[in-house]
């Protein structure tokens, strides 16, 4: 009897709320930690999601509503005293981060949704930074925040005029607002970056091919190397994720078990820091991303690369690699190096959400946040990659669809969301075509939020179809003097169809 692959995980791939507690108000809201960085931090995080409250606020009722009035009162007080401790505030974003007056505030799980609105309000409006020298009023603070929040369709830079225009028309100049700091980097450093990444890469996969030839022979793998490995990557992430996050497009069929691993831990480790996991939580992540598959070195070869389907036998043997890779980590010589995340992820990551995938557990258990992520990035790469017995993968756009909007996949809605919002829309390798009729291929997701859908791609044809190499990138947020977006997305294609090799591209 033979089994179909297609249910194999792993071959398909309002009132605004209280910001601070009165408790914590002695005198000060924060007198238990008023000194250094600790006390900005603190006093920070408080700041942003009052921000974040007084903007639903101002968004769902008009500003002279209880609610709102009630969010900006605790906005002014919270401002008071930090400029009472500091003399002066500034919030600046750069990137992903949010700084208080140089110091970076830590995005986590539970203040990841005030720190991405801000982040969302400020990019679109064009704002970079906000220095005050003087605490505003419980007015003045709804007033400049309704600015902040008129609708616009112009771009962030012409929005930025505006909205400076507005503050000098409406006498609140005490919000000094400016535009963001130019961070592109020159060509050099770009290439730099780019030959880092490469050389990163390509010593990824070959230890990991090492790891895995040991444990089918019986060996032990050499977990301070691996160590080194998962460092090499965690930084690069950290530095500049977009180099990095290209290479995993090339995808070589010959080497897929090797690169599959190392393509899942650049994905979870990405997508950690996206969640807002500190560096030493991002080291543990990475090496339980690469070591999720390592129970499949236990499995036949053959089996693993048989083209036809599964018979019954062979199958439980691939359902079976998940409790083999917990128990070969444990076996491992210097386990005691490894996080034992390392080893829950390994028998985790094809559970599913609800516990319908494999194996089966004993008893009810929530899955881990390590096993959540590493199963989204799992998932995502073996579909988009083609193999043995998937010689026609889907297109990364396809795949991102299915994860969001099929439920049956088992994935946690909000990691999905987190991975989406670091990838796109269309995710970096997608072959898109335009309504100039060029072919373009997805570069890196747009740092707007709200154009998601409109990536930076690489041009790599002109519009009769010509292919150019290397090709010149476009931001497809760009707009002309009437507003018309430049070029515009109409499709995703097989870049097969055009003997595009999309790899190429990020070499």
């Amino acid at each position: 009897m033979t089994t179909p692959r297609v249910g194999a995980p792993a071959r398909t791939g309002g009132t605004p709320p209280s910001v601070v507690r009165q408790g914590d108000r002695p005198g000060s809201p924060f007198a238990a930690d008023a000194s250094g960085d600790a006390y900005i931090r603190r006093a920070g995080k408080g700041l942003i999601l009052a921000f974040y409250a007084a903007l639903r606020a101002i968004r769902m009722y008009p500003l002279e509503n209880a609610a709102v009035v009630k969010s900006a009162e605790e906005l002014a007080s919270l401002t008071t005293e930090l400029l009472a401790h500091e003399t002066e505030l500034e919030i600046r974003v750069s990137g992903e981060f949010v700084f208080i007056n140089t110091v970076r505030l830590r995005l986590d799980l539970d203040n990841y949704a005030s720190f991405s609105h801000l982040l969302s309000v400020f990019r679109s409006s064009g704002v970079g930074s906000m220095h005050l020298r003087k605490a505003p009023a419980v007015k003045e603070w709804s007033r400049f925040l309704a600015l902040l929040l008129v609708p616009s369709t112009d771009p962030p830079a012409q929005r930025f005029q505006q909205l400076t225009g507005k503050l000098a028309q409406q006498q609140l100049m005490m919000f000094d607002v400016g535009e963001p700091l130019e961070q592109a980097a020159d060509d050099e450093t770009r290439q730099k970056s780019k030959e880092l990444a490469k050389r990163t890469y390509a010593h990824s996969v070959a230890i990991t091919k090492d790891l895995m030839t040991s444990v089918r022979l019986g060996g032990s793998p050499n977990i301070k190397k691996i160590k080194r490995v998962v460092q090499g990557i965690v930084d690069q992430i950290l530095n500049e994720e977009t180099s990095l996050i290209g290479l995993t497009t090339i995808r070589d069929y010959d080497e897929y078990t090797f690169t599959h691993s190392v393509n899942v831990c650049i994905f979870s480790v990405a997508l950690g820091k996206r969640l807002g996991l500190g560096k030493i939580q991002l080291y543990d992540l990475g090496m339980a991303a690469l070591f999720h598959d390592i129970g499949k070195s236990r499995v036949p070869a053959e089996v693993i690369n048989k083209p036809g389907g599964l018979s019954e036998d062979e199958w439980r043997m691939i359902a079976a690699h998940p409790w083999l890779g917990a128990l070969a980590l444990f076996q491992t010589r210097g386990s005691q190096d490894l996080p034992y995340r390392a080893m829950v992820v390994a028998h985790e990551h094809h559970m599913k959400l609800d516990l319908t995938g494999y194996p089966r557990p004993i008893r009810p258990r929530a899955m881990s946040m390590f096993s959540k992520i590493v199963a989204v990035a799992d998932s995502f790469d073996a579909a988009t990659s083609r193999r043995s017995y998937q010689t026609t993968p889907l297109s990364p756009a396809q795949v991102m669809q299915e994860m969001r909007d099929n439920p049956r996949r088992g994935m946690d809605p909000v990691v999905v969301k987190a991975f989406i919002n670091l990838t796109g829309i269309y995710p970096v390798g997608t072959l898109v075509v335009l309504d100039t009729f060029e072919l373009g291929i997805v570069h890196a997701v747009n740092a707007i939020p709200e154009m998601l859908s409109r990536p930076v791609v690489r041009i790599i044809s002109d519009d009769r179809g010509n292919l150019m190499h290397p090709g010149t990138l476009h931001d497809l947020a760009e707009q002309a003097a009437d507003g018309v977006y430049l070029r515009t997305i109409i499709k995703t294609d097989n870049p097969e169809r055009y003997g595009i090799t999309v790899g190429d591209y990020f070499l």
